[in-house]
């Protein structure tokens, strides 16, 4: 079997996973987050949707983050696969140690620890785009980001969904003509509810003194790893449709 073959095979098993149903503890945990969001104040979303798209918008549209090398050309998968999976290791033990010092400190390094873990899963994701040849200078490559990112972190339905706009790319992005239509067209409620009912709890024992170190090293370890993987098998997904089918 041939590297693209394997390379093949590894996407349809990860597709498989990708649409298959959450255990059932995590369907329930799902139910009773949906029931607590159902609680609160609609000015309260409100209000954590706009900071989260704030922050992400920051990012993702910044010149913070936009990586200053240029995209890999000329290199087989199989090798873009590998070097992702070096700089994958780096971002992981950046992540790690991030999640140790601020969960050290408690409720409220804890509560810091979440713009400053976004910016690490981001700047993973440029790297991510700059390996496998797409150019974040391009938004719809920004907006790519986004999506990769909810895919590496959401419920059944959204993930389902997300994962079906990111294998029909080529025409998901006509949603978005430009960055002024992503701005005020993107479901930002949905992104930031999926995101934070997937790390409230981590990031809720990240808080408790003299336990959180253990679990914030552990936890942001474990998202970096999540989102790794599901970035890589993204790029390949698009560089198979896209690059080496013309």
């Amino acid at each position: 079997m041939s590297g693209k073959e394997t390379i093949e095979q590894e996407l349809q098993e990860w597709e498989k996973m990708i649409l298959k149903r959450s255990p059932l503890y995590k369907r329930a945990a799902k139910r009773v987050q949906g029931q607590i969001n159902k609680k609160i104040p609609e000015k309260v979303h409100n209000a954590v949707t706009n900071a989260i798209r704030s922050m992400v918008k920051a990012t993702l549209f910044g010149n913070e983050y936009t990586t200053k090398k240029p995209t890999v050309e000329g290199m087989a998968l199989e090798k873009r696969d590998e070097l992702l999976q070096e700089r994958k290791k780096a971002y992981k033990k950046t992540a790690m140690i991030e999640g140790a010092g601020t969960g050290a400190g408690g409720i409220l390094l804890g509560l810091a620890d979440f713009p400053l873990l976004l910016g690490i899963k981001m700047r993973f994701l440029f790297e991510a785009a700059r390996i496998y040849g797409f150019d974040t200078r391009n938004y719809h490559e920004r907006i790519f980001l986004l999506h990769v990112f909810l895919l590496a972190f959401s419920s059944d339905d959204v993930r389902r969904e997300t994962y079906m706009a990111i294998k029909s790319w080529e025409e998901t992005k006509n949603k978005w003509p430009s960055k002024a239509s992503m701005d005020d067209d993107y479901d930002w409620k949905t992104f930031q509810i999926t995101y934070r009912d997937h790390i409230d709890l981590v990031k809720m024992l990240q808080m408790v003194p003299g336990f959180g170190a253990i679990v914030g090293a552990y936890a942001n370890y474990n998202f970096l790893d999540q989102l790794g993987e599901t970035a890589m098998n993204c790029y390949r997904l698009r560089y198979l449709n896209e690059v080496e089918e013309g």
